[in-house]
């Protein structure tokens, strides 16, 4: 299937990707916090904290909810775009985490394909402090990403730039996918 030659597993900074946007892996406040998000807040600069503060009192009042996603620019990152998402906090796997995750990533993709945005990088949501297991979240973000593409020219490419454990599990997850879709299974 074309959709997976799109489609790339990178080890990495997500701060440091050279390409149109960048996703956050945010909280509801969209102000900032640990993890992902203060890297991308930290590298940024405070221009995106003041974008941020004047997106919650003009459209988001109630905070970003979990699963949607608002594009704003990148500042000193590399990447001229930063598209937040609010990702779920795991609670055993029984308060629609799953549905919300693929959310993230559905809505993270239309603000792309709406923007014109040629190439976006994910870092792996909610996996960090929210817990939300690895493989499972590996399958969601792939299998969200493929059904995108498959319908979608844009973005062109899509990139999962992760660390840590989760390089070995997208990139067995990509693999099984890429196999399952050779074989028709």
């Amino acid at each position: 299937m074309q959709t997976f030659n799109r489609i790339e597993i990178v080890e990495g900074d997500l701060t440091r990707q050279e390409i149109a946007a960048i996703v956050n892996a945010a909280n509801s406040s969209l102000l900032g916090g640990g993890g992902v998000d203060g890297a991308i807040h930290r590298t940024a600069g405070p221009d995106l904290l003041a974008e941020c503060r004047k997106i919650r009192q003009e459209e988001l009042p109630d905070g970003l909810q979990t699963g949607e996603a608002v594009i704003t620019r990148g500042y000193h990152l590399p990447a001229k775009f930063v598209i937040h998402t609010a990702g779920p906090i795991w609670r055993g796997g029984g308060f629609r985490e799953a549905e919300l995750l693929a959310d993230c990533y559905r809505n993270c993709l239309q603000i792309a394909m709406q923007n014109h945005l040629k190439d976006i990088a994910f870092p792996a949501i909610s996996t960090g402090i929210y817990r939300f297991p690895k493989e499972p979240a590996a399958e969601i973000a792939l299998r969200e990403t493929l059904a995108f593409l498959a319908k979608n020219s844009v973005p062109e490419k899509v990139y999962f730039v992760v660390i840590g454990e989760n390089v070995a599990v997208y990139r067995e997850t990509f693999e099984r996918l890429s196999a399952e879709s050779a074989t028709g299974a």
